[in-house]
């Protein structure tokens, strides 16, 4: 079954000029090497240092994105921040520039009971004219999507997915369980050593920073998946395992997404700039 949002979704690098702003060509250059491995970017993630990038910048990246977008390939846009009507006309901007759909986290200052959780997410998706996903990000809302939460707004017409980053296998396995032959709801494991596990289960896609680096071996572990070649699969996941370590391991985030930017400068992908306060690896 083909839902409308599937497959593989890299949360995009921004690449930045050196005086900080958006780099428009190594966007186009970006999406479109995606786009010939069959993924989708999701600009202004985490990965992509969303929390960072004014709106001037932010709808230069998307527009930028929507501009170098290929057939059949999908434009999702971050939606982070702690104002929400800044948020709402930000995600509507995203949308009439072309986004197929908007990827919105928690505000991350409160600490939300889940009656306002709910009414963020529903308040988001009444306003915003176009598909709008959850995005459940302990690390940096330091606050979970209870599940209860999600099934509820799964039913929200304008709700269209979760992609979840928690690392909890059970939490994995319920949500595919629950939405995994939802038509009209998607689930994203955006937990990047889950991406195999969570596809044999019925995941109906994954979001990996790594695919940044090596998209090839993302669009090999998903075609794989496709056909059901579960040991091909498994084996992309440990090769895409051992590359993430090389920008991972021992590294706090906002330290690997330097890393990470410097490997790709090294494959002439981007600059290696970091928007403040995160520091730019030399």
């Amino acid at each position: 079954m083909q839902k409308r949002f599937s497959g593989v979704v890299v949360p995009m690098v921004t690449p930045l000029n050196n005086d900080y702003t958006v780099d428009v060509d190594a966007v186009k250059k970006l999406v479109t090497l995606f786009a010939e491995n069959n993924i989708h970017p999701l600009v202004l993630g985490t990965t992509g240092e969303s929390s960072s990038i004014g709106a001037t910048e932010s709808l230069k990246l998307v527009e930028a994105a929507v501009r170098a977008k290929g057939n059949n390939q999908c434009i999702y846009a971050g939606l982070v921040g702690n104002q929400v009507f800044d948020v709402i006309e930000r995600g509507n901007q995203y949308i009439n520039l072309g986004a197929d759909c908007v990827v919105a986290t928690l505000p991350s200052y409160y600490k939300l009971i889940d009656s306002q959780i709910t009414d963020f997410y529903t308040l988001l998706a009444n306003k915003i004219n176009g598909p709008v996903m959850m995005y459940n990000i302990t690390a940096t809302t330091h606050m979970s999507i209870p599940l209860h939460v999600v099934h509820q707004l799964h039913n929200h017409p304008n709700i269209w997915g979760l992609k979840d980053s928690e690392r909890d296998e059970i939490r994995m396995k319920t949500c595919i369980e629950n939405y995994g032959n939802d038509t009209n709801f998607s689930f994203f494991c955006g937990w990047g050593a889950q991406s195999y596990g969570s596809l044999k289960l019925g995941a109906d896609g994954v979001v990996p920073s790594t695919g940044n680096y090596v998209p090839e071996l993302y669009k090999k572990l998903y075609e794989a998946a496709l056909n059901e070649d579960w040991d091909t699969c498994e084996k992309m996941q440990h090769e895409t395992d051992e590359v993430a370590k090389t920008y991972q391991k021992d590294y706090i985030l906002g330290e690997s997404l330097a890393v990470l930017k410097y490997l790709m400068n090294k494959k002439g992908l981007c600059n290696k700039t970091m928007m403040p306060p995160l520091t730019t690896v030399e």
